[in-house]
């Protein structure tokens, strides 16, 4: 079985923690890597500044509310990048607002989630996601 590779951009570290937690405490494979910002997300996925050899990641969960480029900025320049926009993106975020959905879906996110406040709420929304997008859902290859 194949490790399936992730990177979280998430600059609130309880939900970085969480979010762990759930991936990593499943019965598959998967590698979290996460950083804090949105230039810090470019660099991992051009394989730039520190992070020379970071894994290229089978999906990427991202925040909108980011310090230094938020999440739309990261999502446009990755859809904009031959080598990074066939990696599909969720959206995970606490904005519930109908333009930055729609705003996310115009820039090619394959998923707008938005982040419940209850823990047991978030910890089963991210279950969720684990489940669909790596048991369920065929991801492209690296």
């Amino acid at each position: 079985m194949s490790t399936h590779r992730l990177l979280l951009v998430e600059d609130n570290p309880a939900d970085a923690r969480l979010t762990r937690e759930v991936f990593e405490g499943g019965r598959l494979s998967t590698h979290l890597n996460v950083v804090a910002d949105g230039e810090q997300a470019l660099a991992f996925l051009r394989r730039e500044a520190g992070f020379t050899e970071a894994p290229r990641p089978d999906l990427v969960l991202l925040d909108l509310n980011l310090p230094r480029k938020n999440g739309t900025e990261v999502l446009t320049e990755m859809r904009a990048d031959e080598q990074l926009a066939r990696i599909p993106v969720i959206v995970l975020t606490s904005s519930a607002a109908q333009q930055d959905v729609d705003e996310c879906y115009a820039r090619g996110a394959n998923a707008f989630v938005v982040k419940p406040h209850d823990l047991d709420a978030f910890m089963d929304l991210i279950g969720a996601i684990r489940s669909f997008w790596l048991e369920v859902a065929q991801l492209p290859s690296r």
